[in-house]
């Protein structure tokens, strides 16, 4: 079969998903108000809340919610066969991640720009919200271990990216100094500053003398693989740390710096290169046709997708961390409260673009399926290969323009560090506020400073990611935590789902298009959960036990089921609405 039907289905199903779906949403049920006065009007400091054009706001939106995951999640889902990973990324986008970014932006914009977790207290009560406050933040620290662990991973296996993505950094700061302080648009600035990075990683790939192969460096030095370096570490281990630091120096100063200097400058910039990304994606998908070599379902697969395949594919289909944008940095942006559905549901119908075009680069990357089935023998095979997968088939579908598949595969890494380099300083913002929050919880006012807060986010982000030993070796947290982001994002997404459904009972507005959704992923979820925790991380199956899986994931089902229950108490008893909720 041609991918490009396949290509099409999702494309024109995503169209009128927003043309109509979104619009009757916006209308009848969150009743999106344009003279409704929102918080980065009302609460303006420069710094967090701070009126946004639209297209500006989008670009932060998307680049913070696209990181890594709509990419490593369908390309590891493919090994189900790639019709049941389709199917989720597309109903998934439009019934239930459309609905559940669209209606958390719509939810904290109406209550002062705070966020999902803060919010639990007014809808179910104060117990709700510290188990969800903390249920967020071991989340919010997975994930940063995570994508800390796939930033430094890709500069060591694609060190022509590194460069690039180092270089817009001062780009994005002249760009906001340039809008800010001095007026104009960002449009031609970023497009501009996109050249830059494009050139700059096209040229690394062609002379090594540009690329910052820290690697291939300390081999060098240690005179070989076998070799020592830093705290007797491998050459490879070395650059690894190096990498880790690095990055945690970079989110420091970026989470705590004003949006306008560099978050919202460096995620236009970045909204271009995923259109850029996908345009290219996309039309060499157009122009080489090529057929789906890998199966539409894998019957030989050694275990069944219900219910993992849920779980998998997080971001692409419905993700918990998109409403921890949405309510944490996004709705401190909005201008307008009719910009929501833009910038909310169509959101998160470009990430499913950007999922289902990642399945489809590693559905045709094989030869035959018998190539397919080699690369992804297991699921712990698919697990290992998938985002190197996903690389070699974007780089595949961008050289039938043209291009050499090297250079595709360079420019594909550099938009996948860039996105999760996006998504990571972002997260360590939000993790400022949830600990600044629960410091305000608990009378310890110290965490509130943002620089205090700041710390310790960026401290056990390192650890976490630096510390655990695995199958990966030195660093391999975050490798082994990727089983449990899945889990603990989609319990995230549930429960932000079960808010917004309280909320609007409270409008006396119907429930089901966020209850139906909701159902639907708390029993695949909790059905997964229970199976991982119990059977494969305890030591009770036939694994080995996995500790720090165990631990983290029964804290995090404990207090979702906990949650759970007072909601289901909330929406029983009906409550009064408030000024401020209308």
């Amino acid at each position: 079969m041609n991918a490009i039907w396949l290509a099409l289905f999702g494309c024109l199903a995503f169209a009128f998903g927003y043309r109509f779906y979104s619009r009757f949403l916006a209308e009848r049920i969150f009743r999106l108000d344009p003279d409704f006065v929102t918080p980065a009007h009302a609460l303006r400091d420069d710094t967090d809340y701070l009126p946004t054009n639209r297209w500006v706001l989008w670009g932060h939106h998307f680049t913070s919610v696209a990181g890594a995951a709509p990419i490593v999640g369908p390309a590891i889902a493919v090994y189900w066969g790639w019709l049941p990973a389709v199917l989720w990324v597309v109903l998934g986008s439009l019934f239930a991640a459309g609905v559940h970014d669209f209606g958390t932006l719509t939810l904290s914009a109406r209550h002062r720009g705070q966020s999902i977790g803060t919010l639990a207290d007014k809808l179910i009560g104060k117990r709700a919200k510290l188990l969800f406050l903390f249920i967020i933040l071991i989340l919010v620290l997975m994930l940063n271990a995570v994508f800390a662990w796939v930033i430094a991973n890709l500069f060591i296996n694609f060190p022509a990216s590194v460069l690039s993505v180092v270089i817009q950094i001062p780009l994005a700061v002249w760009i906001g100094h340039r809008v800010y302080r001095r007026g104009g648009k960002m449009l031609i600035p970023s497009i501009l500053a996109l050249i830059v990075m494009y050139a700059t990683a096209l040229l690394a790939g062609q002379f090594e003398f540009l690329q910052i192969d820290l690697a291939g460096t300390f081999t060098a030095m240690a005179g070989g693989e076998n070799g020592t370096l830093l705290f007797g570490l491998s050459p490879i281990s070395s650059a690894f740390l190096v990498w880790i630091i690095a990055l945690m120096v970079y989110v420091y100063v970026a989470s705590v710096l004003p949006v306008w200097k560099l978050l919202q400058p460096r995620d236009t910039i970045n909204s271009h290169q995923l259109v850029v990304g996908l345009v290219l994606l996309y039309l060499g998908l157009a122009v080489g046709g090529p057929h789906l070599t890998a199966p539409a379902y894998n019957a030989d697969a050694e275990m069944s997708f219900y219910p993992l395949l849920f779980i998998t594919i997080a971001c692409g289909a419905i993700s918990g961390f998109h409403g921890l944008v949405a309510s944490g940095t996004t709705s401190k942006q909005l201008a307008y409260e009719p910009d929501a559905r833009m910038i909310g549901y169509s959101g998160a119908l470009g990430e499913g673009m950007l999922a289902l075009i990642s399945i489809i680069a590693v559905a045709t990357l094989f030869g035959s399926q018998a190539d397919f089935s080699a690369t992804y023998s297991s699921f712990a095979a698919a697990g290992a290969n998938g985002l190197s997968s996903f690389v070699q088939g974007a780089g595949q579908l961008i050289s039938h323009l043209g291009l050499p598949a090297s250079v595709g595969s360079t420019l594909v890494a550099v938009i996948v560090v860039s996105f999760a380099a996006t998504t990571l300083d972002s997260a360590v913002r939000l993790m400022r506020y949830i600990i600044a929050e629960l410091g305000s919880e608990y009378g310890m006012p110290a965490l509130s400073h943002k620089h205090v807060a700041t710390s310790i986010a960026v401290v056990a982000s390192a650890a976490l990611v630096i510390l655990p030993q695995g199958p990966k070796g030195f660093g391999s947290g975050g490798y082994l935590l990727w089983p449990l982001f899945g889990t603990s994002n989609q319990l995230l997404a549930g429960i932000s789902l079960m808010l917004i459904s309280v909320w609007l009972k409270r409008q006396g507005r119907p429930v089901i298009y966020t209850l139906a959704p909701m159902v639907f992923l708390m029993i695949m979820t909790l059905w997964a959960m229970v199976q991982q925790v119990v059977l494969d991380w305890s030591g009770m199956g036939n694994n080995d036990p996995q500790w720090l899986l165990f631990t983290f994931g029964s804290l995090i089902m404990v207090f979702a089921l906990w949650i759970l229950l007072e909601a289901t108490r909330s929406l029983k008893a009906p409550m009064p609405v408030t000024a401020h909720e209308g």
